[in-house]
Formats: structure tokens, C-alpha cells, sequence
């Protein structure tokens, strides 16, 4: 057996609403899933327009806690303009920098989790 990919990536959140909004809302992710799960929780997946890769918000491992979860890299192919259009929205995003694996910034969802929005190299 060989592992094929990296499939889903779990985001532990505070309030799994108020993330949905964020991450479609703000950062335009789709909605692939929401479901109820177990009484108290939903099963809320989304995912970068056209990419295989997901995300669930979870809140029900002990272990994660809201905002743990740092340096997750997002691709773009500008990273200018979704600098421009992220910050227009009111997300608080790091200068541009450049670095040998990219120009990137770095922000963070409700929660903290830390993201890294990156435009690789030529």
C-alpha cells in the first residue's frame, strides 16, 4: 500500500459557524459538506475552489485546541492582488515577503490558526 495524498486537514475551532463564514465567506473556499454529527456537533467541510485538498472544522479532539494549528501553506498564483482583496475584506495580513520558496504573507483565522498565503516560485 502506498499513500496517494493528503486528503483532509482538520482546523480545530471554537464555533464551527463563525468559521464557515470565515473561511467561505472571506477567503472564498466552497462549501463541500455540513452534516450533523452526533448531538452536539456538525461535520463541516470546505475546500479551496477546484483543489482536492479540504478542510474539516472540528471541535470534538481534546488534543487540538482553537488556533493550534499554524503554517498551513495556500497557494495563489497573485499574491498582490489576494493581499489587496483579502485586506480590503479586513483580514489582518503580514507585509508581502519573499523567501527561495516564495512570496508569501501570513494570517490567522478566528481561532488563530496561522495560515500562509503563498504565490511559489517561478
Amino acid at each position: 500500500m502506498a499513500i496517494l495524498s493528503f486528503e483532509i486537514i482538520s482546523v480545530p475551532v471554537s464555533d464551527q459557524q463563525q468559521s464557515k463564514h470565515f473561511y467561505r465567506d472571506v477567503l472564498g473556499f466552497d462549501l463541500v459538506r455540513e452534516e450533523p454529527m452526533g448531538p452536539d456537533s456538525q461535520w463541516i467541510q470546505l475546500a479551496p475552489k477546484g483543489s482536492a485538498m479540504t478542510i474539516a472544522l472540528v471541535t470534538w479532539f481534546d488534543t487540538m485546541k482553537p488556533g493550534g494549528l499554524q503554517g498551513v501553506m495556500l497557494n495563489v498564483d497573485n499574491i498582490d492582488a489576494e493581499y489587496d482583496r483579502l485586506s480590503k475584506l479586513g483580514l489582518a495580513l503580514t507585509e508581502v515577503q519573499e523567501q527561495p520558496w516564495g512570496r508569501f504573507t501570513i494570517f490567522s483565522d478566528p481561532d488563530g490558526n496561522g495560515w500562509i498565503l503563498r504565490k511559489p516560485p517561478q
